[in-house]
């Protein structure tokens, strides 16, 4: 029987090259070059985002020469932008923590030639900045001065509840009912304020008192001893927005670091030097500028005062 012979085989299939697809267009990021119209005003210090907003929709900012009414505009780099006719750059920011002394008013300038927080930061630079809030003259600690517009604006807008804490030095001892008054909260002249923690730091010395809050009203501290019949002989802030005096003696003042900015932006807890951690969160300095903050304790059982 022959065999019939085997059919040729056949040559392998060369393997094609495997079509990728091409990534599909995305629209520019936004970047440090690449960014929204309004952030670049802000940035270009004439005014917040929300308020940039009313102003690009009012018709009073040109790119290139054209008005232009969109909000989500990205201007790129070599892109002309002008505001009422005024060319616009974006500014550099800085952010500088001040321990504020006593007799220094928190303004940039004052006609009657007092003295002024910005005599104590003029070597931080060329650019002008400006205190966030403000503290009274005879109250000392911690401000913040910057140039950023927008961060400065939402630190004191109090939907953003901003953490201050105070220490206060009193004319007489706090009253154990007074105490418990705090606990609960006062009623003042334009409303109701509630203290989100308050005690002694030394728990033998009750003439000063920690107080921690997050309301940003005028003298709003003095004011709620000055209700319960007390003068407050001293007060200084020693925390704000979690930022605190450590390392700086009164009178100095430092820049922030990256990571404080970019915390505080976020409004969280700053966690570089200087700052407050989870370990001391709450914490109001008793006596000194640059000793660790104790830790605020509710007060002993005591006879009241007569």
């Amino acid at each position: 029987m022959v065999k019939k012979a085997a059919p040729p085989r056949k040559a392998k299939e060369e393997l094609k090259p495997e079509k990728r697809r091409a990534p599909a267009a995305t629209k520019p990021a936004e970047t440090a070059d690449i960014m929204r119209l309004n952030r670049f005003l802000a940035h270009a210090g004439v005014a917040s985002r929300r308020k940039a907003d009313e102003l690009i929709a009012d018709g009073q900012v040109t790119v290139n020469g054209e008005v232009v009414l969109e909000m989500g505009r990205k201007i790129l780099p070599g892109d002309r932008v002008e505001h009422r006719g005024k060319l616009l750059k974006p500014e550099c920011f800085i952010y500088v923590l001040l321990n504020k002394p006593r007799g220094f008013l928190t303004t940039t300038s004052d006609d009657r030639g007092r003295k002024t927080v910005m005599e104590l930061v003029e070597r931080a630079g060329s650019r002008r900045i400006y205190p966030v809030g403000r503290l009274d003259r005879n109250t000392s600690g911690l401000l913040l001065l910057t140039n950023d517009g927008e961060l400065a604006e939402a630190l004191m807008h109090p939907r953003y509840e901003v953490e201050k804490v105070y220490a206060a030095k009193l004319n007489e001892p706090l009253r154990d009912e007074h105490f418990e008054a705090l606990k609960k909260g006062v009623v003042l002249e334009d409303g109701p304020v509630r203290l989100d923690e308050v005690a002694f730091p030394d728990s033998k010395d009750h003439t000063e008192v920690g107080v921690s809050l997050h309301s940003g009203r005028n003298r709003v501290v003095r004011r709620i001893f000055e209700h319960l019949g007390y003068e407050v002989d001293k007060l200084d802030r020693v925390v704000y927005a979690g930022l605190t005096k450590k390392d700086l003696p009164r009178g100095k003042w430092r820049l922030l670091s990256e990571e404080e900015v970019r915390l505080l932006k976020h409004f969280r807890k700053p966690i570089g030097p200087g700052a407050a951690t989870g370990a001391n969160k709450g914490k109001v300095v008793a006596k000194g500028n640059n000793s660790a903050p104790p830790k605020l304790t509710a007060p002993p059982k005591r006879r009241k005062l007569d």
